[in-house]
């Protein structure tokens, strides 16, 4: 796979300066083209051996664009910030906005190459990491972002005449640093794993380009010059067509659903509620202050129909916890900044650090829920929802963090019962807009969409808990009593 890569390519220093000018004007007005339009992000990746000129290229692509339009990140070892939140969090922070470059100097693939080399995971470990590589960087095509990968290569007596001659240099020794060295010794394992995923992860949304570093002038054309031509091409239209989606489901053939099989007519009394809210939130707390809370944390998403009390019924957890210890997260339609980035990015903000909780009112499942139903994403964007959705859970709970989701279900004779109280009532009046009697007019298409939505994303590491919520004493106490169960099972 590197055998191109050690051919000795070479360009003279007159041919370089020649096409250098022209390069970077035309680079520059493809950048500010970018910008104007502001359709989509260019995400690149900057891999590869110690030594091969990875940082002077970064710092060349600063110089040679505007740097006020990339945003350069030099990702090392996490911090400790970065270490309490799942691994791609701190990936998800540093995505560029649509219109901008984001260079990753050091990236998502760095770690898992790293743990096998010093033989702290297995092969096995290693292609999962490549799977998961290979679904995120698909849904970032998707969304439309174009993804330019460069690993820069050495042979290895290359690389050791390289970090000999900085050895050497006053001002550039720092960069052969031991570490350096020490990798070098593990040079043929590096090449031997660095392959394996190279092999696995060149995909035609985000194909890898293999560059030789030996020779900084022709290390430098190959990468502006692949730069100039992808942008481009995807600024005149020309772009990779998305994998082929699943089907959308059909309405169940004897017109049973899962959402009009509960049973709305479970109540409890007053009563008998206020006496079982006090037990459910004492316990509740004392889980949340049990010592091995610190190492975890845990995620509530709650969904439901217009009405259905979920607003209440997060109150009641809230009410047993200390304010310190979580975060509620409304969700509403995107700002202008979020429609900027990737679906998820918003959503990956809002990861909580260990020992905390975050509750979701309303979540990422508004694509394939509000946004297919309405028709504010097309089909194809909501039917890979699904699987994008699940490896984003699947991330999240591999890191500890335990994932709930709490759907809110009314009848449809109870939702009009509500949506006339709150239009009666003062203080209720907020509660009700036209948005609400719009949604109502498509109840047959929510139910449709939700039971495939609980059918495709209901999975050990995140369960949907199904609530009748027709009786609110009923909902809120079985979701107390659904979370605590679930959290005892975690710890």
């Amino acid at each position: 796979m590197f055998e191109s890569a050690e051919l000795g390519h070479k360009i003279s220093k007159e041919e370089y300066d020649k096409e250098v000018p022209e390069l970077r004007k035309n680079l520059l007005e493809a950048q500010l083209d970018l910008r104007d339009a502001g359709k989509f992000q260019v995400i690149i990746l900057i891999g590869g051996v110690d030594g091969a000129g990875r940082g002077p290229t970064v710092r060349l692509l600063n110089e040679w664009m505007d740097a006020r339009y990339i945003e350069t990140n030099a990702m090392s070892a996490p911090t400790e910030e970065e270490s309490a939140h799942p691994d791609m969090w701190r990936f998800w922070r540093s995505l560029p906005p649509k219109g901008k470059i984001g260079i990753f100097f050091g990236s998502w693939y760095t770690q898992p190459i790293v743990e096998r080399v010093f033989k702290k995971t297995k092969d096995a470990d290693l292609d999962e990491s490549a799977e998961r590589i290979i679904r995120l960087e698909r849904m970032l095509h998707d969304e439309g972002a174009l993804i330019l990968k460069f690993w820069m290569h050495l042979s290895k007596d290359a690389q050791k005449k390289r970090l000999k001659k900085l050895e050497k240099d006053k001002e550039k020794g720092w960069r052969a640093s031991k570490v350096e060295w020490e990798h070098f010794k593990l040079y043929d394992k590096f090449r031997k794993v660095s392959e394996r995923v190279l092999r696995r992860t060149s995909t035609a949304e985000a194909p890898w380009m293999i560059v030789e570093g030996a020779d900084a002038r022709y290390r430098h054309l190959t990468v502006g010059k692949t730069i100039l031509n992808a942008l481009k091409e995807r600024l005149a239209g020309k772009k990779v067509e998305a994998a082929a989606s699943l089907p959308s489901a059909l309405p169940p053939i004897d017109g049973k659903f899962l959402i009009k099989s509960l049973k709305y007519s479970q109540a409890t009394t007053k009563n008998e509620y206020e006496k079982k809210l006090l037990k459910h939130q004492r316990e509740l707390r004392e889980i949340v202050e049990d010592s091995k809370f610190k190492k975890t944390a845990a995620i509530l998403v709650f969904e439901g129909s217009d009405a259905a009390g979920k607003g209440g019924a997060i109150r009641r957890i809230t009410g047993a916890l200390d304010p310190r210890s979580y975060r509620i997260v409304p969700v509403a339609a995107p700002t202008g900044e979020e429609k900027q980035h990737p679906y998820l990015w918003r959503f990956w903000r809002h990861i909580p650090r260990s020992g905390s909780f975050v509750i979701f009112d309303r979540s990422w499942y508004g694509r394939v829920l509000v946004e297919r139903v309405e028709g504010f994403c097309s089909d194809a964007d909501w039917m890979r929802a699904y699987s994008e959705i699940n490896d984003f859970e699947e991330q999240i709970a591999d890191n500890g963090v335990t994932v709930l989701k709490f759907w809110l279900s009314i009848s449809k004779d109870e939702q009009l019962k509500r949506f006339k109280e709150r239009e009666r009532i003062a203080f209720k009046h907020f509660k009700i807009t036209d948005e609400d009697w719009r949604n109502r007019e498509k109840w047959d298409k929510y139910e449709l969409a939700v039971d495939e939505m609980i059918d495709r994303t209901s999975t050990d590491v995140a369960p949907w808990v199904v609530i009748e919520a027709n009786n609110k004493y009923f909902a809120r106490l079985k979701i107390l009593k659904e979370l605590c169960a679930h959290l005892k099972k975690a710890l």
